[in-house]
């Protein structure tokens, strides 16, 4: 983010929020995590279908059966979720699927676990998404997507690897990342198999997308660099609304993984410390984590400012700084974000505004260039005070993350 060499007054919470962008039309609108009804356009008698997900946008499973429906416009309800790793499952939701598990589905009633089975049972309501999932170069290609993550999960999730061992363990996901890469060369376009995305294209989207955060962050592998096939694929996909509503950012695949995985091991090298190191600054890493952040900038920021100060009590009651204290530390970044000038906030704020900048989690919140200038924002407030940090993340759970402090209930 460009600074201007002079100083601004923070703005009153009355001036942001004027500044902020009207909320988007969630129902008929572009892909939102925010949504609980899609229609795209269809009444609501329509609607026959109930996705359970999780409330952060967090799980893949969900985000497989969430871009399906999204691709495939089939009106849907949307019924939120709290995963384990951030705070305790809705008791009603245990009285429907009692395992917890997620994402479920409830078609004409009928209640539906695991996603295979649940995009098994789309298709035959609604039609495949390009090629069926049960054709013979479909289950093909779900076995080789399940070899990616078996060898993405022994490099990244193995603790305490030797050399020897993390050189093995590159090889091993280099193996395998190379035949998908082989599997996307065969066609002419980006896509896997013809000329648009099919389902087995977003079968890989999930996990995909965290290997190319998560090998950044914590082995230093630039996935996207090393790989031009599917850099192509991502480029694709990005270009489509539907999946820009959906793709999360680096920093939150990075901190919201390991209570999922079990733990996730750096390899301690000078690539992997420089890469996580622009992250958790909320540098991001450009054309590495996406190529759609070179948007209209302003707009992005109004977008980012309108979904703080929708939230801005539950976000100073939570600060470790308190309420008070927090109240013009924040409004000076949020300045910072609107007028693109430093906002010098009070002495003793850095810590505040950092422990905020690591909790904003894409796209739950906002947008990945929405995410990208707030991070910035916060990042370059806080260091008008200091070099203080905020407690490090959890890695066991992210209780800090409970997302029952932020519903807004009618």
């Amino acid at each position: 983010m460009l600074l201007s060499s002079e100083s601004a007054e923070p703005l009153s919470w009355s001036e942001l929020a004027g500044l902020a962008k009207a909320e988007p039309n969630r129902i008929d609108g572009p892909t939102s995590a925010q949504a609980t009804l899609r229609l795209f356009g269809q009444p609501e008698s329509s609607v026959n279908v109930t996705l359970y997900r999780d409330h952060h946008a967090w799980c893949p499973y969900c985000q497989k059966i969430w871009l399906w429906l999204e691709f495939k416009r089939i009106p849907y309800r949307i019924r939120k979720v709290t995963m384990r790793c951030y705070g305790p499952k809705e008791q009603w939701f245990l009285q429907k699927v009692p395992s917890g598990m997620l994402p479920a589905l409830e078609l004409h009633g009928q209640l539906i676990t695991e996603s295979d089975v649940i995009l098994l049972a789309l298709e035959q309501k609604f039609g495949p998404l390009g090629m069926a999932i049960t054709a013979p170069e479909a289950l093909e290609l779900r076995r080789l997507e399940r070899l990616l993550f078996q060898a993405w999960c022994i490099w990244l999730c193995s603790p305490r690897l030797s050399t020897r061992q993390q050189a093995l363990a590159r090889e091993q996901f280099q193996g395998i990342v190379q035949r998908f890469e082989s599997e996307l060369n065969q066609g002419e376009g980006p896509w896997l198999r013809g000329p648009e995305l099919q389902t087995v294209d977003l079968i890989f989207v999930p996990y995909v997308e965290r290997m190319n955060a998560s090998l950044a962050y914590y082995k230093g592998y630039r996935m996207r660099a090393e790989h031009p096939a599917i850099d192509r694929w991502f480029r694709a996909l990005e270009e489509l609304e539907t999946y820009r509503g959906t793709q999360s950012d680096f920093h939150t695949h990075a901190h919201d993984l390991p209570p999922q995985m079990g733990g996730c091991w750096s390899d301690d090298g000078p690539e992997a410390q420089r890469l996580s190191e622009r992250i958790d600054r909320g540098d991001g890493l450009g054309e590495d984590e996406a190529c759609w952040y070179a948007v209209d900038q302003a707009n992005q920021a109004a977008i980012a400012l309108s979904r703080v100060v929708r939230h801005q009590q539950r976000l100073r009651n939570v600060n470790p700084m308190g309420a008070q204290a927090f109240d013009q530390p924040l409004r000076c970044a949020l300045t910072q974000l609107i007028r693109n000038t430093p906002c010098p906030p009070p002495s003793g704020s850095a810590a505040g505004l950092r422990y905020l900048r690591d909790r904003i989690s894409v796209p739950r919140d906002m947008p990945l260039p929405a995410a990208r200038l707030l991070r910035q924002a916060l990042e370059a407030t806080a260091q008008l005070d200091g070099p203080e940090q905020a407690k490090p993340l959890p890695v066991r759970d992210r209780f800090d993350q409970d997302p029952g402090l932020f519903l807004i209930r009618s």
